[in-house]
């Protein structure tokens, strides 16, 4: 039986997100394994984003799949690849990067409503990131998706996370930053409660966030991101994140593959 159907293909075309449950499920202990190195041993553009009034913490930490090998083998192993293609009606796959996300009990620190790919230096349709939790998630603490939002157009304006500051200097290209809460029923969310191993694939244009984390348990969550056949560099107003010094790649170029390996 295959992982994903037509139905689900057309809900992430829709919807700019699905709930995929167990597509993780046999590596549970390997990213378990990858996320808690990483927490230990953080790498060069690990952040910490809880403010000093705030209880708990919130870090994030990406690009590290070629020092940790639990993650390399998620990536290369899993169906991860075969099931983006599909999402994205992509013939082939690139990896772009992963990305740890670690809420302790109790954290205040929500995550900013944003979409991933203003951040990037990546311009395409076909994109899908995938959000593995290796802890039970409850609906008070899982990741929150502005339903149809990937296919809105104009980009939501970056911020950065702890400051929530401009990101680039010039954001009059951007539209304003959405607020579900105060209008529901102008942007209405999906939302899910998860098991270890499900994974929620979303759109680098779906916008998204999260609240804390009020539970008594951690939130540990691996996502990788890939891109697919129309995917090419584009040049954006400042630095990037992740910003990958030294690209050497001009506008309109496909993303090299050495370092964005096909997948």
């Amino acid at each position: 039986m295959s992982i994903i159907n037509n139905s689900h293909i057309l809900k992430y075309q829709q919807d700019g997100a699905i709930l995929i449950p167990n597509l993780f499920r046999d590596w549970v202990e390997i990213i378990k394994e990858g996320i808690d190195f990483n927490i230990n041993n953080p790498g060069i553009y690990a952040a910490e984003n809880t403010k000093n009034n705030e209880n708990g913490r919130f870090f994030d930490d990406y690009c590290n799949w070629q020092r940790i090998p639990e993650f390399k083998r998620v990536i290369y192993e899993s169906h991860a690849s075969s099931v983006a293609a599909k999402l994205m009606g992509s013939k082939k796959v690139q990896f772009f990067h992963d990305h740890v996300l670690y809420k302790s009990s109790g954290t205040d620190t929500p995550t900013p409503w944003h979409q991933d790919g203003p951040y990037y230096f990546v311009k395409g349709a076909m994109s899908v990131s995938f959000w593995i939790p290796i802890d039970p998630v409850p609906i008070n603490s899982s990741l929150r998706i502005i339903k149809g939002s990937h296919n809105w157009g104009k980009e939501v304006m970056p911020i950065k996370w702890l400051s929530g500051d401009n990101f680039y200097d010039d954001n009059s290209k951007y539209a304003p930053i959405p607020d579900p809460d105060k209008d529901p029923a102008k942007y209405p969310t999906l939302e899910w409660e998860m098991k270890p191993g499900d994974a929620i694939a979303f759109h680098f244009n779906a916008v998204h966030g999260a609240r804390g984390n009020p539970t008594n348990i951690k939130r540990r969550v691996l996502s990788l991101r890939f891109i697919g056949d129309d995917a090419k560099y584009i040049q954006r107003d400042g630095r990037t994140s992740p910003p990958f010094p030294n690209h050497n790649m001009t506008d309109g170029q496909k993303l090299r593959e050495d370092w964005f390996p096909f997948i």
